[in-house]
Parts: C-alpha cells; structure tokens; sequence
C-alpha cells in the first residue's frame, strides 16, 4: 500500500473543481406602475447565475442591472474557475478581491451575491441536503411580512392589496410613504382601516424626507400604530437616522439597511446606534456568506435583523440567524419568484417555511418560462 501524501500536499487538493459559471437576465414588467418615495419603475430586472462543480448545477439570483449578468460571466467566473466548490468562504474572498478596481459595492455587489447563492446551492447539492440544514437552522419558520403599498396606488388598491394581506393570515403589513406629505397621513389611515386593529403597520419612505419631515410624519403616523419607519432619512445619514432613532414616538422602531453591501456598511450603522432593526439583503450583501456576517455583528450589537425582499432566496437563510424577526414578503418579487422559479413556499398563519425534502436552496429558473423576458 503506497503512502498517503504529506498533510500539505493533501491540503492543496481540489476535492470537487468549479468547471462553469454563467448568467442570464431577465426583465419582468410590473403588474402596474410602482413608485415610492424617491423613484417610480415599471418593471424588475432578475439576474441569475449557475455554477457547475460534480456533475452538480448550483443555481443564485439578485435583482439588479443586467451589467451584473457581465460581471457575473466575467471577472467573477475568471476568480473561482478551479477552485473547490466546498470551500464557499475562499470563492467568497476570491471574488471581492478580484473586484476592487472595478468598485466592491453596487453592480459588483450583486453580481457576487448571486454566485455566492449559488454556491451554497451547489454544495448543498452536492451533499444531497437542504441548505437550510447545511447552514444549521435555529428555528423552523420565519415571520413574513407583507410589503407593497406603492405610492402609485389609489386608495382603494391600497387597501385591497393591504386587506388581503391581513386576510390570508400575515400578522404585519407594509407600506409606502414619502412622496407626498400632504397624503401620506390619510393613505396611513387608509391601511390602518383596511388591516384592522390587531395586524401592525409599518411604512418606508426610501429615504425621501429631510429631518423635519421625518419627526413630523412620525408624529402623525403614530394614531394609527405604525411600528416601523424604514428610511425616514436617507441610509447615508447616520447621524440623521440616531436622531429619528432617539425621537421617534414610543413603540416605532427605526430600520435601515439594505444598501449594505458588505460587513464595514452594517458595522457603521450598528456603531452609530442608527437602527432598531437592521435590514439584510442578501441579494447585494454578498449572497448568504455576507447575510451570516451581518448577522454575526447584529447579534453582538445586539439588535434584530429583517431580510429585505426576495423571500424566497432570503428563507433558507434567515431560518439560520438568530436574531431574524421577520421577512420581507415584497409585492413584486413575489409575483416575479411564483412566476418563474419552481419550489417557492408561501406563508401559512403568517409564517414561511422550507421544504425539507428538496436538496440545496429549492429554487429552480424556469427557463422555458422565463425565456421570454432574456435580455
């Protein structure tokens, strides 16, 4: 019998190569024009990513612009080719390096957050199990919430999309805010009356509002319960945000967050005390590896975290995070994930739970489906 080789030899051996990784992009039109506080849009721009190691095909996505598609089929694919598809954290810091001179966060942001997922996926796979137990779940479901409520919205959608949300058992709702100041307390009253005293409100208003704005509308939002201002002031306004934080009305928990895109974002606001709750995409941050770091320092700090819209990619992960209070159920990635990806769950009594017996994250493109929205 020959001799193993020596430890430093074994520990440079590619166990299961990364041979492929491409992207595709795909844009959804709306069901209807949507806006908030700052911008309006008419339609989503999915970008997906595969990754092949095993004779295994692991599968990610974001929502960002098609450039992620090329920098995902780019520099990204040139970073990991090779490398051991089980060893997620090298691929991960492989990556971020090979994107600095072309700017970490943004584009190059997303891009990595998509491959990251499915990296994840693919080793899931490739261990034949779910993802939710490869990563090591603390709980078995999570709170969703349902989001929408655009500012495009006349009263009687707004209380329709906001009404049915509360009647299929979503014990919390949210909606837009920060387009105008003079309407806003009256669409408030609107979704009040139309949930019910016993399902809580929260709005965001995407950053629209200057200091004054933001205390004032707090202060008139708070008849109606609202739990939860997201954004009152722009995201880069720390300082701005631990005001609202210190002042807002009892029971209104402040949050921001989702233009994290890497650990040092949500270090500075946690530092900066700027939130109640910390907001989470793991579609920008850098896929489930930079979701589990955020959720590391947000357990240190300690202060809860939400996921921010893509339920279904968020779901295997925030099963993992401690301090998850809830998911973002979001109108138009809901619409656009039942449409065109197969294993989506859908919220029982309010809650999202996996299916356990589908290995890696679940999620699979229909491509046939989708074929018709390519870029």
């Amino acid at each position: 019998m020959s001799a193993a080789p020596p430890l430093s030899e074994r520990s440079r051996r590619v166990e299961v190569p990364i041979g492929g990784i491409r992207a595709r992009a795909y844009t959804i039109p709306t069901d209807a024009p949507e806006s908030d506080g700052t911008l309006r849009w008419s339609s989503t721009t999915l970008v997906t990513a595969w990754v092949q190691a095993g004779g295994q095909r692991g599968f990610g996505y974001t929502y960002a612009d098609a450039a992620a598609a090329a920098v995902i089929g780019g520099v990204l694919a040139e970073a990991i080719d090779g490398l051991d598809a089980l060893d997620i954290e090298r691929a991960w810091e492989a990556m971020h390096v090979r994107v600095r001179n072309i700017g970490r966060d943004g584009i190059a942001a997303c891009a990595i957050s998509a491959v990251d997922v499915a990296l994840w996926d693919l080793k899931a796979k490739l261990l034949d199990l779910p993802a939710a137990r490869l990563i090591g779940r603390a709980r078995d479901a999570v709170m969703a919430y349902g989001s929408g409520g655009f500012t495009s919205y006349d009263d009687a959608r707004l209380a329709s999309q906001l009404s049915g949300w509360a009647t299929d058992g979503l014990r919390a709702v949210k909606m837009k805010v920060g387009r105008d100041t003079h309407a806003d307390p009256r669409r408030v009253r609107v979704g009040r009356d139309a949930i019910g005293p016993d399902v809580e409100l929260m709005v965001d208003a995407n950053g629209a509002w200057s200091h004054a704005d933001a205390l004032a509308m707090a202060e008139r939002f708070a008849p109606d319960r609202v739990i939860w201002l997201e954004e009152p002031v722009s995201s880069d306004d720390l300082s701005g945000l631990r005001l609202l934080r210190d002042r807002a009305p009892a029971g209104m928990a402040i949050a921001a967050g989702e233009y994290g895109y890497s650990p040092f974002g949500f270090r500075r606001l946690l530092d900066a005390g700027a939130v109640d709750v910390l907001q989470v995409d793991a579609t920008r941050c850098g896929g489930y590896t930079g979701f589990l770091r955020a959720a590391v320092l947000a357990d240190a700090a300690p202060v809860p975290i939400s996921s921010h819209c893509a339920p279904a990619l968020h779901l295997p992960v925030c099963l993992a995070a401690p301090r998850v209070r809830h998911m973002e159920y979001f109108h138009d990635h809901v619409r656009i994930e039942q449409l065109l990806l197969d294993g989506v769950s859908t919220p029982e009594r309010g809650d999202l739970t996996c299916d356990l017996t589908r290995p890696g994250i679940g999620l699979e493109l229909k491509e046939t489906d989708a074929a018709r929205f390519a870029i």
